[in-house]
């Protein structure tokens, strides 16, 4: 089966994408990734997967939601019907629900193709539980597909229960996962930008943007001042179109010494900000996966995540951090208090979360995508 030819379906590329195609490449050599966006190759995995960019990406909104992913439609190519044609694949993976999955299903009689939906996660804002049409439509479609495969719990759960997917056909396997070779750096490497900050270090990742939650880190911080705590930093790693009204909220507060703003980090430095950091923190409201979560716990950070990340369900609760809801930043403080309490748990946490990101590796999730091309193959 390793010539069979097989084409990855994506909107996007990106970087998080890659350590686990580049490892399933490796099993099928004619492995194609066609995608409306590339934002080029991560470090050490360059040439390792063959990308080729169909169209252009356009995300159009809809409906916006500034707590949610909102109302989108994603414009993808149809050109890609002529580079599947061309390529004739004995298997598709294609991502999520969008036009070019409906593409590759509606040809799928014709080519004779077998076709895996590979569905990120679930959250509120992509699911679309409350519209018959879109939830119809996807029913079709996972009906027509001969697999699909999430990376959570909780997508397994809206495949089977909403969308009335086969048990049997439906997989589990967290596939964007990071590798600490695509994560360069060591320690101290952010002194030099930061030579005096107050440890321990709670990092943010993210886009600054209401979605990812960060005012609800930054009243935890209120409340912890409040409290006579102020023995901490809290690094902001990223950029958007909250940063200027949450650096003011900052100052009104009285929080300016404690909190950083490192703006937005190329990615192959990010690994510096996670392993200088001591206590990765993820506010947001809502995301489907986060893989930001995964690369504090492979680089062996304690965790302090929302229940609106996927990526929640790889904490383990007092064990490599704790889940907090979106919504209660009295919960975070106290959470955030408890390292700053008893910070000799900090690097005990953090080597339970390496623990943990040994089970999921790039080369896991590949062998789950192997064993899922052998079964649609062989059906």
């Amino acid at each position: 089966m390793s010539d069979l030819r097989i084409a990855w379906l994506l909107p996007v590329a990106w970087f998080y994408w890659q350590p686990a195609l580049s490892k399933f490449a490796q099993f099928f050599p004619e492995t194609t990734v066609y995608t409306g966006l590339f934002p080029g190759f991560a470090k050490g995995l360059e040439g390792k997967l063959r990308v080729e960019v169909v169209g252009k990406f356009r995300v159009i909104e809809i409906n916006r939601n500034d707590d949610s992913y909102g109302d989108n439609f994603t414009y993808l190519s149809p050109k890609i019907v002529g580079y599947l044609l061309r390529l004739r694949p004995h298997v598709i993976f294609s991502s999520s629900f969008g036009i070019w999955t409906i593409l590759a299903l509606m040809l799928k009689p014709l080519m004779g193709w077998r076709v895996v939906i590979a569905y990120e996660g679930s959250s509120p804002g992509v699911d679309y539980r409350n519209s018959a049409l879109r939830l119809f439509v996807r029913r079709l479609m996972v009906w027509l597909a001969d697999a699909c495969l999430t990376n959570s719990q909780a997508g397994k759960t809206y495949l089977i229960d909403w969308l009335r997917a086969k048990q049997d056909r439906v997989f589990v396997q967290p596939y964007e996962i990071p590798d600490e070779s695509t994560l360069p750096g060591g320690s101290g490497g952010i002194e030099d930008r930061f030579p005096a900050l107050q440890r321990p270090i709670f990092l943010f990742v993210g886009h600054v943007i209401p979605r990812k939650g960060l005012p609800l880190l930054l009243d935890a911080c209120t409340i912890l001042k409040a409290r006579g705590y102020e023995n901490y930093t809290l690094l902001v790693v990223g950029d958007g179109t909250q940063r200027e009204e949450l650096n003011t909220f900052c100052q009104q507060q009285g929080l300016g010494d404690r909190i950083q703003w490192a703006g937005r980090i190329p990615y192959d430095q990010i690994g510096n900000y996670f392993r200088s950091a001591d206590v990765f923190v993820f506010p947001t409201l809502e995301d489907t996966w986060g893989v930001v979560t995964l690369e504090a716990m492979l680089l062996g950070k304690p965790i302090l995540c929302s229940q609106g990340a996927g990526t929640s369900e790889l904490v383990v609760d007092g064990h490599n951090g704790y889940v907090f809801a979106p919504d209660d930043s009295e919960t975070l403080a106290d959470l955030m208090q408890k390292f700053l309490d008893n910070p000799h748990v900090i690097s005990e946490m953090g080597e339970h979360s390496k623990q943990i990101m040994a089970q999921y590796t790039p080369l896991a999730a590949a062998k789950c995508l192997v064993q899922i091309t052998e079964l649609v193959m062989t059906a």
